[in-house]
């Protein structure tokens, strides 16, 4: 189940891939993640049309600094002359350019963007062969299931991103009108495996090891993506991957969460400065501290620290309490 898989001319070591997560993959978070091996990882989602109008601030969302390879940075847009663009521009720094055609915040679907694509398989095809043309990397594509329960086309639009030239395809098993509410239709995935002759990934729901390993045998997907169940969790990777070789999960010591944390705020201020890291922290110590004894006591405190020391030393006071 844990195998190398080929995108294009890109091998990965293995079929577990850090899904791009807009405010939360950013380099600090995928650098934390590299410790438990991903095959690949995706950068946030930036806007080809910022890219297009050379917006410092979104080139940086691309910091790959220091990272091991390879690296998959997603784009999103509906005008093609910008996804063009951004293509040409990523492709000259990441190792896959990764199309976003799944997204359904309001902010981009209203623009014709993200999941607001798969209602025009045209649209669809035009883009993927576009991004293609102009890539020097392989390019993959993330759908989900469709666009609402009258419009199920992932199967449709998965057969016209293989025919625009696409190397992979990553589908999420809702619809965009059920954003992340109820299950994730796993089904669906199985479908697109069998229509297309590209690797399929299968994304929607991977909380656990025991899902991953379920998600790969009920849809015979070549790898898998994991997005929300990292969060607080990036060892949720290596604990999968052990669990899908030999049927173990190893538990996570107070300690390593602890030393993980430490090492996240170090890296997230290093990146954007104190002010900036240590509130970008806030959301990811949340997610840590998720089910720990009165965890909602210490989250409260950081939320009011301004400091590195001062969030490093109520943490460190805090996990010697509980281990105690």
């Amino acid at each position: 189940m844990i195998k190398k898989i080929k995108i294009g001319n890109v091998e990965l070591n293995n079929n577990i891939i850090l899904a791009p997560m807009a405010g939360l993959t950013d380099l600090p978070f995928r650098l934390v993640c590299e410790k438990y091996e991903p095959g690949l990882v995706v950068t946030e989602m930036v806007s080809s049309k910022a890219l297009l109008y050379n917006d410092e601030k979104t080139k940086q969302l691309l910091n790959m600094d220091g990272e091991k390879r390879p690296v998959s940075a997603q784009i999103f847009g509906s005008d093609i002359e910008a996804m063009a663009y951004g293509a040409k521009y990523v492709s000259k720094i990441a190792d896959i350019v990764d199309i976003n055609m799944g997204c359904p915040a309001p902010k981009v679907v209203k623009n014709g963007d993200g999941s607001k694509l798969l209602l025009d398989l045209n649209k669809v095809y035009e883009i993927v062969k576009a991004v293609v043309k102009n890539s020097s990397v392989p390019v993959t594509v993330k759908i989900r299931k469709g666009w609402d329960s009258e419009h199920i086309v992932a199967v449709e639009a998965a057969k016209a991103i293989e025919a625009a030239g696409a190397s992979a395809i990553t589908v999420h098993g809702r619809t965009r009108s059920e954003y992340y509410t109820g299950k994730a239709d796993w089904n669906i995935i199985k479908q697109v495996k069998e229509s297309v002759k590209i690797p399929v990934i299968g994304n929607g729901d991977i909380k656990t090891p025991e899902d991953a390993k379920k998600i790969i045998e009920e849809t015979n997907c070549d790898g898998i993506m994991i997005g929300r169940g990292t969060l607080g969790r990036p060892w949720i990777i290596k604990q999968i991957k052990t669990f899908l070789e030999n049927g173990e999960i190893e538990e996570v010591s107070n300690q390593e969460i602890l030393q993980t944390i430490l090492k996240h705020i170090e890296l997230e201020v290093k990146e954007k400065g104190e002010y900036t890291g240590i509130r970008e922290m806030r959301k990811h110590i949340c997610y840590y501290l998720k089910g720990l004894p009165q965890a909602s006591l210490i989250r409260d405190k950081i939320n009011h620290l301004e400091t590195k020391v001062d969030v490093e030393n109520e943490l460190k006071e805090y996990f010697k309490n509980i281990s105690a």
